[in-house]
């Protein structure tokens, strides 16, 4: 009997998984997401070790994230963006800082070095995207005050991980190491960002619309459809070449078409690919999951865990008050953001 090619196994492998392990975990009430994660798990190394390329699927699968943010920009006109602004700078700036500052002292008073405690709070302030916008759209929250103020900050975040990242090779060469780069160096960094970005934002204004009402003329639904997915990939392509968030990029290019023509058309295409990709993204998460590093130091390992949520949920709690957040959705918002990001 011949072998079936690997693709067609892994293939076979993640759609079982997740025919079976989604509806269950719906059925009990814990979520998609959930489900994703149990899939992954069971078919991973510390499962049944079906699946041991782990990394490779993961990085494939993030596509999803970008995907899912472009929908979201196609959601937001940029009139409704700016009338945001205040919570995205405002209450965004204060959770990353916040819990950055109390990561920061919990790291120092474990006697950790302090550029170690640094990045590490700075990482760990930030949210998984991925895990809050679909927990946000599985329970229809993301209308609520709630849900608005935790997406604002979760597009801060991704906004924020740009000089976090600049900040790593500046850490190094304060550390001796080296790795640093010069003034001049940051400066033409900063310049290609700057650059990239406005290229996206005046190509979406003059050229998207132009292109897409050329390529709708052919009347040819499978190529609106790979032009619609070559939009996603070019972004997400040039914010990758200058150290950008794939997902930034193309969250701006779906806000620059939400008041196009072609804004039900291009949701359809994006809409399957998004689903299947994001299910594999947290399928590839169960799977990566080092259940070794826990079986270790199981009582280290909780502890950790319990102080690092508990930590980031009483400085989130303390903002939705400061924000006014209704009551009874202060709990949502909190768990929402109080997971750390991938």
């Amino acid at each position: 009997m011949e072998h079936a090619p690997t693709w067609l196994t892994y293939g076979f492998l993640y759609l079982t998984a997740a025919v079976l392990a989604v509806p269950i975990a719906k059925a009990l009430g814990l979520g998609a997401i959930i489900g994703y994660l149990a899939a992954g798990i069971a078919i991973g190394p510390w499962g049944l070790g079906l699946v041991s390329n782990v990394q490779d699927i993961l990085h494939f699968a993030e596509f999803g994230v970008v995907l899912m943010l472009f929908l979201v920009g196609l959601e937001l006109q940029p009139s409704r963006l700016w009338a945001l602004r205040r919570p995205i700078f405002g209450t965004g700036t204060a959770q990353v800082l916040g819990c950055a500052a109390v990561l920061f002292a919990l790291g120092s008073l474990a006697g950790l070095p302090w550029r170690v405690s640094l990045v590490g709070a700075l990482g760990l302030a930030l949210s998984s995207t991925a895990i809050a916008l679909q927990s946000l759209a599985e329970r229809n929250l993301m209308r609520t005050q709630s849900g608005q103020a935790g997406f604002s900050i979760l597009l801060f975040q991704d906004v924020a991980a740009i000089p976090i990242l600049a900040l790593l090779p500046v850490l190094g060469a304060a550390a001796g190491d080296g790795a640093g780069h010069t003034p001049g160096e940051l400066a033409l960094e900063v310049l290609k960002i700057v650059g990239v970005i406005a290229a996206i934002i005046l190509g979406g204004r003059l050229l998207l619309r132009p292109v897409l009402r050329w390529i709708a003329k052919s009347n040819t639904p499978e190529i609106f459809t790979a032009a619609a997915l070559l939009l996603v990939v070019g972004i997400a392509y040039l914010m990758v070449m200058v150290g950008l968030s794939m997902a930034l990029g193309a969250f701006l290019a779906g806000v620059l078409l939400a008041d196009s023509e072609y804004r039900r058309e291009l949701e359809a295409d994006i809409e399957p690919f998004k689903g299947l990709l994001l299910g594999l993204f947290f399928i590839a998460v169960g799977m990566s999951i080092d259940f070794g590093v826990i079986l270790r130091s199981p009582g280290l390992m909780a502890a950790i865990l319990v102080g690092f949520l508990a930590a980031k949920a009483i400085v989130i709690y303390t903002l939705a008050k400061l924000v006014n957040i209704p009551y009874q959705e202060r709990p949502v918002f909190t768990l929402l953001l109080a997971q750390g990001g991938e």
